[in-house]
């Protein structure tokens, strides 16, 4: 009786500890759905950033860029990026293709070189150009990309915060795992933890000084990325936002890029 009684709690206790891990990853996907949802019909927009690299010793370099960002339905979105300054990456530009299911797609346009370079999924996890963004990081977040777990709740900044674990469900990811913080108020990101293959926190991103657009978007305009194992940074300053250009696919072209100077 004793034993037939251990097992019947041990079932028991199985069962609930199932039911609660579904729950959790119900309530994660919630969450992280809800995030997309508050940002749909944007339509496009375009902002101006200023990148701050900063090294272990204190040293920083500033690079600025325009960007272009068109909203896909039913799909992630595109975005082409291009340095304006300094003088030795001016003329350097980024065409991403961001996808709910299948591969994204980077490609990256040289001027010294003269071509536009593919960039391969097993390299989407490299520096993008020299900072502490990878070039994953600048693909569009689509809930759909993950597989997600509620954790708990927490105040960041001042924010009350979900606090959801995220796992990529796309192949050659450079991170196991992400921690994302997003306040309960707004749905908006607060802070992502970035985690290695062997499950060390490797990048610490932290987003401020939030502005609305047209009543309804949220644009961060600081974003701090600290790598914890460099001990390097860099920040990305964001300004001069506008929405609804009308930009159609022809702007987002791998023949734009070589005219993006």
């Amino acid at each position: 009786m004793k034993i037939t009684h251990t097992i019947l709690v041990l079932t028991l206790m199985m069962v609930a500890s199932v039911s609660l891990a579904q729950s959790n990853s119900d309530k994660g996907l919630e969450i992280m759905t809800e995030v997309d949802v508050r940002d749909e019909g944007f339509k496009d927009f375009s902002a101006e950033i200023s990148m701050v690299l900063e090294d272990n010793d204190g040293n920083k370099s500033v690079r600025m860029m325009d960007v272009k960002n068109l909203e896909v339905k039913n799909d992630g979105d595109k975005r082409l990026l291009v340095f304006k300054e300094p003088s030795d990456v001016s003329g350097t530009a980024l065409l991403t293709y961001s996808h709910i299911i299948k591969d994204d797609e980077q490609w990256l346009f040289l001027p010294a070189l003269k071509r536009v370079k593919r960039i391969s999924s097993s390299n989407k996890s490299g520096p993008f150009v020299g900072s502490e963004f990878a070039y994953e990081d600048m693909l569009s977040q689509e809930a759909e990309k993950y597989d997600h777990f509620y954790i708990t709740e927490e105040t960041f900044n001042g924010l009350d915060c979900f606090v959801v674990e995220r796992k990529p469900r796309y192949q050659s990811s450079g991170y196991n795992k992400q921690k994302v913080w997003i306040d309960k108020e707004q749905y908006r990101y607060q802070k992502i933890e970035y985690y290695d293959h062997q499950d060390a926190h490797l990048k610490t991103l932290v987003l401020s000084k939030y502005e609305q657009f047209l009543d309804k978007y949220w644009r961060a305009k600081e974003m701090v990325m600290t790598n914890h194992q460099t001990q390097k940074s860099t920040t990305m300053y964001w300004k001069d936002f506008s929405f609804q250009n009308g930009y159609d696919d022809s702007a987002f072209t791998k023949s734009v890029l070589k005219r993006s100077r």
